[in-house]
């Protein structure tokens, strides 16, 4: 599949090597690529919640009607035949609109067209989607036809069970038992009658053939009942594994669908978002939310963005500064430039990006499809066994031994087992993501819970990856410091360098700018320049050095700040050395307590850092990290992480955001990038992408991955488990085929609903 970009650009200091900092760079965010993969599940007949929009037409997109796609195993039987068209991109399913959307060249939509055909599922080009009141229509008609079909299997058991036992009532009760069959198993029988032409033992065959010879054998009504019941689990099924695979698409209805848009003659228009250019100035007012994207270009406000990157404080926001449709605006007048149509928001790619992680399979649901694969046709070959062997070896009679065969077959449904696993990942998936987590499939949210050591990138990871005043001393007693201040910000303010950036933002708020004549820059050392005919240099050590104005008692000065990790700069006139200016990459507020949390869950951090010992001992000294490998080269991380992979037992995982950390994030066991600030190699290289650079999101994930894989094998026991038993009170006598639907009714039931639990998991 094509890979989803999250653009979300950060303005990022390049630092100068000369300063002992990595140079992080900004790029488009891209997720992993995901293949066309088999998404295996229950025949759950999909059927949306009404506010749920169907699938809208896209440009390149061949859009198909598929009348019988109303379940999982259908969508996962059109995924496997497609799968040898290469040309795929995407493959969109809308089960509640029976509707699939295919991005490939347009020339290949006809061989597209007939793949699908040819595996009986019989399909319609579209020009446009199904409108969502013709799916409510629908539905509706479903869900009566259903009711209808439960009145009268019901009828016909009490016929069965309170009418004379003659001729006419039994012709009345097969005739109610039979309308009830047709009103709620006619799509069953014609999926499973096809199934069986083609030698595939599925849920709708097993159910065809079950239901089939109980009418045969005389147990209409019972026939009728499990045939109303089996409808009835699948919807009410269909229902839940809806609302698991579209949870996050409820993010959607968060951005509004209009805008106020200035016009040409400087008058505000509302628009509908979809309507609105690039480039377009839109307003925001206090409390309304975003529609678009934008960039800020007038006002001040906090801004909620929970919806996109899970941060559960408002973020102050300024022009310039980057806002994401969805989220609120607290309090303040915002004007702001649209950088994204609504088609393209980073809310709409985010949601893009857990459908494709939801349509790849995790390593526990396939073990599930293959282990279903062998368990269904085992249980057929054993119920055939008991209709003809049983006469013979039990003494039972003929009728006897074929209803407990049927019985068998009804048993042998893997429904529960089947919808087990895609119904808990795909919750999973949703549950990270509304955190600010985006998991790129179902594989990496199981590898997560194995995570034995914690590779930890020290710029834009642990620390904010911008440089910052964090210290300021007069060293020429008697200066007039205010004085002192304004002329190192007058310098500083006239430089882009990133360590003057950070003098002169640290400054500017206690400074007033002076006249700056003669400035220049002099490479590899700092800035120089007159202010009142006073000659200033703003430079490092070196150049001081060069001067004569060093010392020793300068020099312990200097040593203290530089061994915690902070990058000098001095203030110097003809006379000596003025001031000292000590910039740092600080820490994140939240680094510590994620260290702390991770170490909490049996995980073991250590830093792989291309910044200097120095640097990276005072960083990790703050957080709380033992373990530090300073001074790589991206090749050297990349062999770091490969060589305790190869060396030490548990899974190895790697946090980073920048160039030098793609390859290692690529090699790692699990690979997390820093979303915000990180880059498009490295969100591209990653499996989980932490959208608000939060760290603490990484042991939320690890949470995430053993709780859910918790869920998943509590959810396997149980729907093994009460098969296990219902097979045993099938062949000793004692389950009927009523028995056996509830059971496998309500072990579907009981799974889907502990899968669902993960939509409220709370780190």
């Amino acid at each position: 599949m094509n890979s989803t970009s999250l653009h979300q650009p950060h303005a990022r200091h390049e630092h100068d090597h000369a300063h002992g900092h990595e140079s992080p760079h900004t790029h488009d965010h891209d997720l992993h690529p995901h293949e066309v993969k088999e998404s295996a599940g229950c025949c759950a007949c999909s059927a949306p919640a009404p506010t749920q929009a169907p699938a809208a037409a896209r440009p390149g997109e061949l859009l198909l009607r598929i009348p019988a796609m109303d379940c999982a195993a259908e969508e996962s039987q059109v995924r496997r035949a497609l799968e040898e068209h290469a040309g795929i991109k995407t493959l969109r399913f809308d089960l509640g609109a029976r509707t699939l959307g295919v991005e490939a060249p347009q020339e290949s939509w006809s061989a597209i067209q007939k793949t699908i055909d040819a595996t009986g599922l019989k399909t319609e080009r579209l020009s446009e989607a199904v409108s969502a009141a013709d799916t409510r229509s629908r539905q509706r008609l479903e869900m009566v036809q259903l009711a209808a079909a439960l009145l009268l299997a019901l009828g016909a058991e009490l016929i069965h069970f309170l009418a004379p036992d003659t001729r006419p009532w039994r012709w009345l009760s097969m005739g109610v038992a039979g309308v009830a069959i047709a009103l709620s198993g006619l799509g069953v029988y014609r999926k499973g009658l096809t199934s069986l032409l083609r030698g595939q033992l599925g849920i709708t065959a097993l159910m065809t053939v079950a239901v089939t010879g109980a009418f045969l054998i005389g147990q209409w009504a019972e026939a009728a009942m499990v045939m109303a019941l089996y409808s009835l689990a699948e919807l009410i099924e269909g229902r839940a594994v809806d609302r698991a695979r579209n949870a996050i698409k409820g993010l959607l209805e968060l951005a509004p669908a209009t805008a106020e848009v200035r016009q040409p003659d400087g008058t505000w228009r509302s628009l509908p978002a979809a309507e609105i250019a690039l480039g377009a100035v839109v307003r925001v007012k206090p409390g309304e939310r975003l529609a678009l994207d934008g960039r800020i270009l007038e006002g001040h406000s906090a801004i909620d963005q929970a919806p996109v990157t899970g941060e559960s404080v408002p973020v102050e926001k300024g022009p310039g500064d980057e806002v994401f449709a969805g989220t609120i605006n607290q309090n303040g007048a915002l004007e702001f430039e649209v950088t994204s149509p609504a088609s393209d928001t980073v809310l709409a790619r985010i949601i893009q990006a857990v459908e494709q992680a939801q349509g790849s399979r995790a390593p526990t649901q396939r073990f599930v499809d293959r282990f279903a694969a062998v368990y269904t046709p085992a249980v057929f070959v054993i119920a055939i066994a008991v209709a003809v062997l049983g006469p013979f070896l039990a003494g039972w009679d003929w009728l006897t031994a074929i209803y407990k065969a049927l019985v068998l077959l009804v048993i042998a449904c893997p429904c529960a087992l089947v919808i087990s696993t895609p119904v808990t990942v795909v919750s999973g998936l949703a549950a990270a993501a509304r955190r600010g987590i985006l998991i790129k499939g179902g594989a990496y949210l199981e590898e997560a819970r194995k995570l034995k050591r914690m590779a930890l990138d020290k710029t834009g990871t642990l620390t904010e990856g911008r440089p910052r005043l964090v210290a300021q001393e007069l060293v020429r007693q008697g200066q007039n410091e205010m004085r002192v201040r304004q002329m190192a910000a007058s310098v500083a303010s006239r430089s882009d360098h990133p360590v003057s950036k950070a003098i002169w933002q640290g400054l500017a708020g206690s400074a007033t700018l002076l006249q700056v004549d003669g400035f220049a820059a002099e490479a590899g050392r700092g800035t120089r320049g007159n202010i009142e005919g006073q000659a200033l240099v703003l430079g490092n050590h070196r150049w001081i050095e060069e001067r004569g104005q060093s010392s020793a008692e300068l020099q312990a000065l200097m040593n203290l700040h530089e061994q915690q990790g902070r990058t000098v700069t001095l203030l110097a006139d003809d006379e000596g050395v003025l001031a000292l200016f000590a910039v740092a990459d600080t820490v994140k507020p939240t680094s510590q307590a994620a260290v702390r949390e991770l170490k909490a869950i049996g995980v073991t951090p250590f830093i792989l850092t291309g910044d200097n010992p120095t640097t990276a001992k005072a960083i990790a000294a703050e957080v709380g990290i033992e373990e530090i490998r300073a001074g790589l080269l991206p090749q050297q991380k990349l062999e770091a992480i490969t060589g305790l992979a190869g060396k030490e037992p548990g899974a190895i995982g790697m946090v980073g955001d920048g160039i030098n950390d793609a390859p290692a994030l690529a090699a790692a066991h699990l690979g997390f990038a820093m979303g915000q600030a990180g880059t498009h190699i490295a969100t591209e290289a990653a499996d989980v992408v932490i959208m608000n650079d939060d760290l603490r999101r990484v042991p939320e994930t690890i949470r995430l991955s053993r709780r859910a894989h918790a869920i998943l094998w509590q959810n396997i026991t149980l729907a093994l488990g009460i098969k296990a038993v219902f097979l045993v009170l099938a062949v000793a006598g004692s389950a009927t085929m009523w028995m056996a639907v509830f059971a496998d009714m309500g072990a579907s039931l009981l799974v889907v609903g502990n899968g669902l639990r993960l939509l409220r998991w709370r780190a």
